[in-house]
């Protein structure tokens, strides 16, 4: 069986690195104003091999939603849409990013006991704006498929 919340961990790890911004889990990072991630793990589905175990393998899928937010320097200003998928388009690089000479991926997804054998963007449902708090965020889900190591 392969647990989720090492994967959530390496995910969470692996967004904040290669793109510089804070991620959190669930919540708002603490003590961070946005721009930021959240990311939230949404489905699970496991299967395997018959007569093994029948969850040796895992299908995850996890929302990252980009927070875009005002200058903090600039009290009049907000958050825009090119700065949400600015955000989104790091998000997409960072997590499926493929080196054109190797098809590697750029950033590896290290999990203990388990092997990342695919990645892919599940839905993309773009941005949304809330005008009273000044911000804008963009939703993506990705999937991740994995099997035992």
């Amino acid at each position: 069986m392969i647990a989720r919340l090492p994967v959530t961990m390496a995910l969470s790890a692996l967004l904040a690195s290669a793109t510089g911004i804070p991620v959190g889990r669930g919540r708002k990072p603490k003590d961070t104003d946005p721009p930021y991630y959240l990311l939230y793990g949404v489905t699970a589905q496991t299967g395997g091999a018959p007569f093994a175990d029948l969850n040796e393998d895992s299908s995850l899928v996890y929302q990252v939603t980009s927070v875009s937010g005002p200058d903090p320097a600039n009290p009049d200003s907000h958050g825009v849409a090119d700065q949400a998928e600015w955000m989104a388009d790091l998000a997409r690089t960072a997590i499926l990013g493929r080196d054109p000479a190797t098809g590697l991926w750029v950033n590896e997804l290290t999990i203990p006991s388990a092997r990342v054998i695919g990645r892919s963007l599940d839905t993309e449902p773009g941005g949304t704006s809330d005008q009273s708090d000044a911000i804008m965020s963009y939703v993506q889900r990705f999937r991740f498929d994995l099997t035992s190591t």
